[in-house]
């Protein structure tokens, strides 16, 4: 097994387990590949929920530029509800997790088509 087929089980288990969701591994698989090498490394696999500029990271370089959504409120209480779903007490929030719910909630699934 590959190590990214490593962490997409683990990225698998924490939906399951972390944020009662059943993944659909198919869009999983294509989140996390598109996350690219930032996967391998310990800093930027994760999202911090408490540092602003991770989280305007997340709204410009995914949110904004991947997904195509416009800027707005909506982004910001999105970010902080499927934080909130991962667990705030949660330390390890894999990045792929965090995109992978984001584009479910916005049914931006065909981004990845």
């Amino acid at each position: 097994m590959s190590k990214r087929d490593e962490l997409i089980e683990k990225y698998a288990d924490d939906l399951k387990n972390k944020c009662g969701v059943t993944p659909d591994m198919d869009l999983l698989t294509k989140v996390t590949i598109g996350c690219g090498p930032s996967i391998y490394n310990r800093d930027s696999s994760t999202v911090s929920g408490t540092d602003q500029g991770e989280l305007d990271t997340v709204k410009n370089n995914f949110l904004i530029k991947k997904l195509g959504l416009s800027d707005g409120p909506a982004l910001d209480e999105a970010i902080k509800k499927v934080l909130d779903q991962y667990g705030q007490s949660e330390r390890n929030k894999y990045r792929a997790v965090v995109y992978y719910l984001l584009a479910k909630h916005f049914n931006k699934e065909s981004v990845y088509g």
